[in-house]
């Protein structure tokens, strides 16, 4: 090879990396369980997906109760309820299903800013609304979420960084 041909090819190189580099993001955040070596765990992920999603449906069984309750009169916070509970049933619904990295991520991300929410609205407000955490349903309601955010983000963590099957990198 000459030099000039070196020159040729090293922006191709150079150009297709970020091209490889996304790829193998996507391959990641869509990899389920089928696509790690050891059976214990594509078990161990699947139950730590069920598990997650089962919290995620209790959260959301919480907040469609309260906003059928009376939340629903109550501005911004009444839809927010609605749109929660909804997205956490559908969500759910998707984790069981698939077990894929950006869903486990996803529902992680849901449970602990619903967790969140709820603790600003105890103590600063949120949306001109202020909580009290003395309800039961509050005290339950923070236990699911950020219960259900540490399995989700420890599923989703383990998944992302386990080291594929050979030829099964997107399963």
């Amino acid at each position: 090879m000459n030099v000039d041909q070196t020159i040729t090819l090293a922006p191709a190189r150079e150009a297709s990396q970020p091209a490889t580099r996304l790829r193998r993001s996507v391959q990641r955040l869509t990899r389920g369980p089928a696509a790690l070596r050891s059976p214990i765990a594509r078990w161990a992920i699947t139950v730590l997906a069920i598990v997650g999603a089962g919290l995620t449906v209790w959260s959301g069984v919480i907040h469609l109760q309260l906003w059928s309750q009376g939340y629903r009169d109550i501005s911004v916070i009444g839809p927010l309820f609605l749109v929660q509970g909804v997205a956490s049933i559908v969500l759910a619904l998707a984790l069981v299903a698939f077990r894929r990295v950006f869903l486990l991520a996803a529902g992680a991300l849901l449970m602990a800013g619903t967790g969140l929410g709820l603790l600003l609205s105890a103590t600063v407000g949120l949306f001109g609304y202020q909580e009290s955490l003395a309800i039961t349903d509050a005290q339950t309601s923070l236990m699911v979420e950020f219960t259900g955010a540490a399995v989700l983000a420890g599923a989703a963590a383990v998944l992302a960084a386990a080291r594929p099957r050979a030829g099964l990198a997107r399963h």
